[in-house]
């Protein structure tokens, strides 16, 4: 998506940067992309391009997605190539990134340990499909709930990165369309392969306050979550069938809504072990 994107757009790739010479260009990023690569982020409007117009016609070969005419001959002609690294253009430029992923997560584990826990970083770059991510955090959290292993409980245990939900089910006549985002999604999962594990508590939540299209944030899973849901004749199997994660937890008062938070440093994922 970044690479063709940079291609078509008038400032990303780097082109803005181009639009600015010769003036010096400082750049301040706030990361919302798992390895924090500054051509990535944005797409990279102030930094230089290591992709092509090929690169880009290839993904769009590769997917089978159609592009106007316009685009596709700027791209075939190399109209539409971007700026390089090493281009005149960069000199004397400064990239800065001020806030991260990690960073999150590691206020977050300094957070935990002045309440007396302690606290684990699995990683700031967890990709996958979320109900899947789910459910291998919720096998960790089992093996330090029942055999202090890895960790020893109680302990707080967190994630970040940008997880991926695939849409299975649009809706039919007797069920609207699923509602819910990656974070609610993780928890979804989690929730189902955890099974009430006692002393285990889930957070999951998007940085910017809104999980995919949602007002929510994320939500939290408690070792009764299924068993209030089936009390209101939910089953959390179905919800996850459709794609209905919002759906799953609004009932049950367990929705996280903050308000958009007006900055993004990707997801954030913490599992209490107690």
């Amino acid at each position: 998506m970044n690479c063709v994107r940079k291609h078509l757009s008038g400032i990303k790739g780097g082109r803005l940067a181009a639009m600015c010479a010769p003036a010096r260009v400082v750049t301040l990023l706030i990361s919302d992309v798992p390895g924090d690569a500054p051509e990535v982020i944005a797409s990279g409007p102030t930094v230089a391009d290591a992709s092509t117009c090929a690169d880009a016609l290839a993904l769009l070969q590769r997917y089978g997605i159609a592009v106007p005419p316009a685009a596709r001959a700027g791209l075939e002609s190399g109209a539409f190539e971007t700026p390089k690294p090493g281009d005149a253009i960069f000199d004397g430029h400064q990239v800065h990134t001020i806030a991260t992923p990690q960073q999150s997560l590691e206020a977050a584990a300094a957070a935990a340990r002045a309440a007396g826990l302690q606290a684990h970083i699995l990683s700031d770059e967890m990709e996958g499909e979320s109900r899947e991510v789910g459910k291998v955090h919720a096998a960790l959290a089992r093996a330090v709930a029942r055999h202090g292993q890895p960790f020893a409980r109680p302990c707080v245990i967190l994630s970040g990165g940008e997880t991926t939900v695939t849409v299975r089910s649009k809706g039919d006549g007797a069920n609207k369309p699923g509602r819910g985002g990656r974070a609610t999604e993780f928890l979804l999962g989690c929730a189902i392969a955890l099974q009430g594990e006692p002393g285990v508590h889930v957070l999951a939540a998007d940085t910017d306050g809104i999980d995919g299209m949602e007002d929510n944030a994320g939500a939290v899973v408690t070792p009764d979550t299924l068993a209030r849901a089936l009390a209101l004749g939910m089953k959390a199997a179905d919800h996850l069938d459709r794609n209905d994660a919002y759906g799953f937890f609004q009932p049950l008062g367990d929705l996280v809504v903050p308000g958009p938070t007006f900055t993004n440093v990707n997801d954030f994922r913490a599992v209490l072990v107690t």
